[in-house]
């Protein structure tokens, strides 16, 4: 058996270029088969249903028939309530009961999402229909260093808080959230000395946890070391960053995406699929990138050719999308309903563009809110998004002497302001570094505050660059 499973996991990791695709072809075509009606059971992963709707992929660890687009309940629509920024449940309650007319029942939250809102949030939508209509999933999410939150009692608490705040008496996924952040002292620190690993094995054969799996960023090496317990644990999923940058140009100490996924196919584990989007900037590429993907396929938007590369792949159970407005939801059911999966040609396309990207010096931010919030008020994720866009439209001159200079310094200056108030911009960061070690991507965000400040004080002031 494991020699079957190692000669499956070649296509990932190990083959050139060209031979991987040849290879991911046909899982890509074995991905778009039709099985829709048919009744739960087990299945080679990889097999899926499409019929007239949504794309599903059969979980063969549990038969579970899950829709290829996830939806991560990272980023709910906010409103401006009493007490301040707060969830709209009401534009919650609309986006769940349109993700699962459409097909998508797989929702994937935790404790940290939203400032720790996004579980009641979540569960008060998904409570208005039946609980066998949806897979839920969260997260062992005790990345604080208090030994408060880390000890024994406190992470049971957080996950029995879990099920309060959702109001469900099982959970169909539940993962050790964003191992391999802070190497393997802090990963054993959070779930071998206080003997919570060994706590949610017991809560898996008990049947409060249906699948549990782990979501990686960073350290490596725990990432192998978590693999060669396989045998021992048996992780039914695990989570990874794959996008078609990602895939050989991973940020900071993250892995290149071709290297994880290829070692759970060897072993043939289930993947979700985290930050397809990179964050939304493969949804907003830069012009002249997006024109040839345009030139492709002119009906489909930006963000589709995305969510068609992770969703190619034949060992992938969900792709995860955090989906805040309504016309994304439908864009991304439209993509998946059914998938088509990308040719290898278009393959080739995206990685030429993942290539010509890394040559622009954007930041490697997501977004994903978890160096907030700054204890002395500085909007992080804001200040990078418009670096980022601003990067991708050309309204970042490289010198005083560029053409348009004047049109994109003020382009820049402007749309700091309106975008990220001035009490809350890069000038005021101190560098105390609380940030960094929250940061998935692991960037050295004082560094890029006072890069983005000095840029923004040379811009104010004309100085040539």
């Amino acid at each position: 058996m494991k020699e079957a499973r190692s000669k499956k996991g070649e296509e990932g990791n190990g083959m050139d270029r060209r031979d991987f695709l040849k290879v991911l072809g046909g899982g890509a075509a074995l991905a778009a088969a039709a099985v829709s009606g048919c009744a739960p059971g087990k299945r080679k992963m990889g097999e899926s249903g499409s019929g007239e709707g949504m794309t599903y992929r059969v979980n063969p660890n549990t038969g579970d028939k899950v829709s290829l687009l996830g939806y991560g309940c990272m980023r709910w629509p906010m409103r401006q309530g009493a007490d301040g920024e707060e969830i709209d449940q009401e534009r919650v309650n609309a986006l769940v009961d349109y993700a699962l007319a459409h097909g998508v029942n797989y929702f994937d939250t935790s404790p940290r999402y939203v400032r720790g809102t996004s579980e009641k949030a979540t569960g008060i939508a998904l409570s208005r229909h039946p609980r066998e209509s949806y897979f839920i999933a969260t997260k062992a999410s005790n990345m604080d260093s208090s030994p408060e939150i880390r000890s024994r009692e406190g992470s049971i608490a957080m996950y029995r808080k879990s099920f309060e705040l959702m109001g469900v008496d099982y959970i169909d996924y539940y993962l050790l959230h964003t191992v391999g952040n802070g190497g393997m002292a802090n990963f054993e620190n959070r779930y071998y000395e206080n003997g919570m690993l060994d706590f949610l094995l017991e809560e898996r054969r008990s049947g409060r946890i249906r699948n549990l799996g782990f979501s990686f960023h960073g350290d490596i090496k725990v990432y192998d070391h978590l693999l060669s317990r396989h045998d021992e644990v048996h992780w039914d999923f695990v989570q990874i960053q794959l996008n078609y940058v990602d895939w050989k140009y991973a940020s900071g100490m993250n892995t290149p995406a071709e290297y994880l996924y290829g070692e759970l196919a060897k072993r043939d584990i289930p993947v979700v699929v985290m930050e397809p989007l990179l964050g939304g900037r493969l949804a907003s590429l830069p012009q002249h990138l997006a024109a040839k993907l345009k030139q492709a396929r002119p009906k489909d938007s930006i963000a589709s050719w995305a969510f068609r590369y992770a969703g190619s792949f034949p060992k992938v159970l969900t792709v995860l999308s955090g989906m805040t407005y309504m016309e994304h939801l439908q864009d991304n059911v439209k993509t998946y309903s059914p998938l088509d999966p990308l040719t290898e040609e278009e393959f080739a396309l995206l990685y030429q563009t993942a290539d010509t990207m890394m040559k622009l010096s954007s930041i490697p931010c997501t977004a994903c809110q978890y160096c907030m919030p700054c204890p002395y008020g500085l909007d992080i994720p804001g200040i990078f998004t418009h670096y980022n866009r601003c990067v991708n439209e050309g309204n970042v001159p490289g010198s005083s002497k560029s053409p348009g200079y004047e049109k994109a310094r003020r382009a820049f200056l402007v749309g700091y302001d309106r975008s990220v108030p001035r009490l809350r911009q890069a000038s005021h960061c101190i560098g105390c570094n609380q940030c960094v070690e929250h940061c998935p991507q692991t960037i050295d965000i004082p560094a890029q505050m006072h890069r983005i400040d000095r840029f923004v004080e040379d811009l104010k002031q004309g100085r040539p660059f």
